[in-house]
C-alpha cells in the first residue's frame, strides 16, 4: 500500500500539530485516476471529514484516510520528505495512479471500480458527474450510485444503459447487470434538467 517514509511521517506530524483540531489526519486520493491527467492528492482530514468508504491507515501520531476508489491506483505509492538548504520538499510518487495493478485475476469489485474510474468517470466529469460502485451482489449485479451532475439528470437512464452498463458488461463478461440506487429526485446539481 502507501509507504510514508519516517521523514515523511515526521514532516506530516509537524504540519498536523499546527492545526487547530485534535485528531486531524490526512486524506489521500487520486484525482482523475487511470487517466494521463491523474494526480495524487493529500489533504488535511479533520475528525468526521473522512468519507464512509475511506480506509484508515494508522501511522505514528496520525492516521491517513485513503479513498476506497483510489486504493488500486495507490498500490506501491510512496510519500517522502527530503530536507534541503531551502527547507525541503514533500514528494508523492504513485506509479499506478495513471494505470493501477488490476488484471483479470483481480477481485471483481476492483475490476468494476477500475473501469468506472478509468473509462467512465472521465467522460462523466465533463458534466460534473461521477458514478461509483456501492455494492456487488452475489448474482453478480453491480449496485451503482451517481453523483454530481449525474444525480437527477434527465439523461441518466441513457447514460446508465448506453454508457455505463454496456461498457461494464463488455469489459467484465461475468457481470450480469447493473442497478442504479441514486435518489434522482434531487435535481439541484443535474447537468440536464
Amino acid at each position: 500500500m502507501i509507504e510514508i517514509t519516517p521523514s515523511g511521517q515526521e514532516y506530516l506530524r509537524g504540519l498536523l500539530d499546527k492545526q487547530d483540531s485534535d485528531g486531524t489526519g490526512v486524506r489521500i486520493f487520486v484525482s482523475r485516476p487511470g487517466t494521463p491527467y491523474a494526480e495524487t492528492c493529500l489533504a488535511y482530514c479533520r475528525p468526521g471529514e473522512q468519507k464512509p468508504d475511506d480506509q484508515e491507515f494508522p501511522y505514528e501520531g496520525f492516521s491517513a484516510w485513503i479513498e476506497a476508489a483510489s486504493l488500486p491506483f495507490l498500490d506501491d505509492a510512496r510519500i517522502d520528505y527530503q530536507a534541503d538548504r531551502l527547507g525541503g520538499q514533500l514528494s508523492i510518487k504513485a506509479p499506478n495512479a495513471k494505470m493501477p495493478k488490476v488484471d483479470p485475476d483481480s477481485p471483481l469489485a476492483e475490476r468494476i471500480s477500475y473501469v468506472l474510474q478509468a473509462e467512465i468517470n472521465p467522460g462523466l466529469a465533463a458534466h460534473g458527474g461521477e458514478v461509483s460502485l456501492i455494492e456487488l451482489t452475489d448474482d453478480p449485479i453491480a449496485i451503482l450510485q451517481f453523483g454530481g451532475g449525474c444525480q437527477g439528470c434527465s439523461a441518466v437512464d441513457m447514460t446508465l444503459k448506453d454508457g455505463v452498463e454496456r461498457t461494464l458488461l463488455e469489459q467484465i463478461p461475468e457481470l450480469k447487470g447493473v442497478r442504479d440506487v441514486t435518489d434522482h429526485s434531487d435535481r439541484s446539481n443535474a447537468y440536464y434538467s
